[in-house]
This record gives C-alpha cells, structure tokens and sequence, in this order.
C-alpha cells in the first residue's frame, strides 16, 4: 500500500465535500448541531486506514474495561502506522481545522496530542454509557467544541449494533434518544460538544468473533466562552438499574474528576482494580 502523505493541495476526504455547503444542516441538527457525512474519506484512503488497525487481542492498546465503558483506544503517534499517521495529520492541519471552524462558527485550533482521541475500538460486549465529553482541555485550557468521527470497519452490518446515540438534555441529564446513527464504513459524524451534548452507546456491541466497531476520532478547540462548562473528564450517566447501583454511580463521580479518573478507567465489571 502507497504511503497516502498528501501532496500540497491535496485532500484525503472525497472530492465533493464542501463545508461550506453543509453548515446550515449542522446548525439545523437535532438534539444538538450534528452532521453525518457518508463517503467521508476518500476509498483509498478509508481502506488503508482500516487495514492498519491492529488486531483487538493486541498489545498497543490502552484498555478501559469498567461499568460504565468498554473499549480499547491508542492515541501515540509513534505507533500509528504510515497511512493512520497521514490521516490524522491532515485532520489536524491548518487547512482542514479552517473548514471545521466553518462549521463551528469559531476559531478553532487542533489538539495534535489527540488527548481522548485517536483509535477507538469496540468487540462484542463492548459499551459506552451515554455521556458528556470533557470541556476544558486538561492541559491547553481551551474550550472543546468538535468531535470528529470516522467509522473505518469494512463491511460492518447494523444488526452488530454499535449506533452511536445523540439525546437530548433533561436539567442536566440525558432525556430523550433522539437518534442513532449506524456506524457504516467511511461515515463521518460531526457533532458540537458543547450544547449538553448527550452521546453514547444505546446498547452494548454485539459483532461476531473477529469483528470489531472500528472508528478514529478527533477533537477541536476554541479559547474558552463564558458558558463553558468547566468539566476536565467526561461526565457518564447510568444506564437503566445502574442507577440504583451505589458502586457504580461512585465510579462515574471518580471517573469525572481529573485527579482521579486515571485511577478507576480500567476498573473491570466487578469492580476489581486493573491498575
């Protein structure tokens, strides 16, 4: 496979893109400004960039195995092989950060330390308790406002579950599931975090052996308004009896917190430390 480092001018996502074009339907989503945009990658691109996801069982990932979340991620760029490595440089170059501030309406800046981003991986039983995403970055000070999404799975079929569920907000509580979007190969979401943004797993993935929901994410930043929330770590929501589960509910106000979330992430099921 070619290296896909582009050349001057040259885009890695479909040709005919135009953000431009796109922004009144980001404004117009509901529960929050969102927008899916299929075919997002160019095919060769896409294809390469899956092909390079390493195998679940592997090594390279960090773990988050607990109540609340289950999945693998990987955000060092020394490990991410040649076509990932080019992708997520273009993702966070001047030029492709200037068409998300279109959407945003602000001036946006990249995190190229892709803090909470990178590779995301899900196998069956994985989940995502519906959640709000960190606020203010832990170490720049500014303010989140994007989350890009790239679905990389080939061939992913939606009975393997894996939608990605936006809600809407209730006095500071996920309310209403509003949508799910499958999370077919090559589809972007974009969606702004900073609206009480409710997102999440419905249910928890359900794909054959050897399969897994395999995404790419990266995350966008503007100097810090005056109505940002000031969360450092995302803040999770029970799902159905976890509610009544005081183990559980102490591990979403740890997990919330920056001093302390390190610490119960990879917390499995039963509660059992992994560190």
């Amino acid at each position: 496979m070619n290296n896909l480092l582009q050349t001057e001018n040259e885009s890695l996502l479909r040709e005919e893109i135009n953000f431009d074009d796109l922004s009144s339907d980001f404004d117009s989503g509901d529960p929050f400004r969102h927008i899916v945009i299929d075919n997002f990658l160019r095919e060769d691109v896409a294809r390469a960039v899956a092909e390079e996801f390493p195998e679940f069982d592997g090594p390279a990932w960090s773990v988050y195995n607990n109540a609340i979340e289950v999945k693998k991620a990987l955000n060092h760029w020394d490990r991410f092989p040649k076509n990932t490595y080019a992708l997520f440089n273009f993702l966070n170059s001047d030029e492709f950060v200037a068409e998300m501030s279109k959407l945003a309406g602000v001036k946006l800046w990249a995190d190229p330390g892709l803090h909470g981003g990178g590779w995301h991986s899900h196998a069956a039983g994985g989940k995502l308790n519906t959640h709000l995403d960190y606020s203010i970055h832990p170490k720049l000070g500014l303010e989140r406002i994007l989350n890009l999404i790239v679905y990389v799975a080939p061939d992913w079929r939606e009975e393997y579950g894996g939608a990605l569920g936006l809600w809407a907000d209730n006095n500071g509580a996920p309310g209403e599931l509003r949508k799910q979007i499958s999370c077919m190969f090559n589809r972007a979401v974009i969606f702004d975090t900073s609206q009480r943004s409710w997102h999440g797993l419905p249910e928890p993935v359900t794909c054959p052996p050897g399969r897994a929901r395999n995404s790419l994410a990266v995350y966008y930043l503007c100097e810090p308004r005056e109505s940002a929330a000031d969360r450092g770590r995302a803040l999770f929501a029970p799902h159905g009896e976890q509610a009544n589960d005081p183990g559980v509910l102490e591990l979403i106000k740890l997990r919330s917190q920056v001093n302390t979330s390190q610490s119960v992430y990879r917390t499995n099921v039963n509660g059992e430390s992994k560190n």
